[in-house]
């Protein structure tokens, strides 16, 4: 029996039909890739790591647009002719990206139609995931944001697996990525490792209850000290 299952976008592939100018650079955390205003002249691979893509208003709040992770392209506008970077990219964790130019990345998605379709819709999940990622910040709770980012940063949900264990991220930058105080994010990770959702020790990792948060309003993991939004 035949199987009805569609082809999926292999980003390896596509790395492998580049044929030069592609880059690689190790990351470390907190540095930019590229900044708001910045030329528009390549698309970027995470090979390891996290990349958080933010952008600064005309007086000067920050917001979290996105939070991506092990491969996952980004810098994409470029491909539809963006002239500028439209957001900051900032490595969250240590990182391993690669930088291809858009000539470059263009002759391989001209060359190859069918590929070229399976690229597209790679890259309109994603997107839909950054929409999801709006959403969340303006109609969730602090708790439920935090929640949100731990998962997305473990992998929950993609096809490679999770990846519970993230590494060491600091309380500052994840109040940075859900828009709150560290001191919030401080009391709901003590939260969470209280209740078995997380393992905290410098270190975080992440266990499938805590997607219980996300998909239920679940009153038993509320308190009566918990800090209101």
């Amino acid at each position: 029996m035949g199987s009805d299952a569609k082809p999926s976008f292999d980003p390896q592939k596509f790395l492998a039909l580049v044929d030069g100018g592609k880059i690689i650079s190790a990351v470390r955390p907190n540095a930019i890739v590229f900044g708001q205003g910045d030329p528009a002249d390549s698309i970027f691979y995470i090979q390891k790591g996290k990349v958080k893509i933010t952008v600064l208003s005309a007086e000067g709040k920050e917001a979290v647009v996105a939070i991506l992770g092990e491969g996952d392209f980004f810098g994409e506008g470029s491909l539809a002719g963006q002239p500028k970077r439209m957001a900051t990219s900032t490595a969250v964790t240590d990182s391993v990206i690669l930088k291809i130019p858009i000539n470059e990345a263009r002759r391989v998605l001209d060359a190859e139609p069918t590929f070229s379709a399976l690229f597209i819709s790679h890259l309109l999940a994603r997107n839909i995931r950054v929409e999801e990622d709006l959403v969340d910040q303006l109609f969730n709770s602090s708790e439920k944001r935090l929640a949100r980012v731990l998962l997305l940063m473990a992998n929950f949900g993609k096809e490679s697996g999770p990846q519970p264990i993230i590494g060491k991220i600091t309380q500052a930058t994840l109040a940075d990525m859900i828009g709150t105080t560290r001191s919030r994010v401080s009391f709901f990770m003590n939260k969470f490792r209280k209740l078995g959702l997380i393992e905290y020790n410098g270190r975080i990792k992440v266990h499938t209850a805590l997607l219980n948060l996300i998909l239920h309003d679940n009153p038993k993991l509320r308190r009566p000290d918990d800090p209101e939004d």
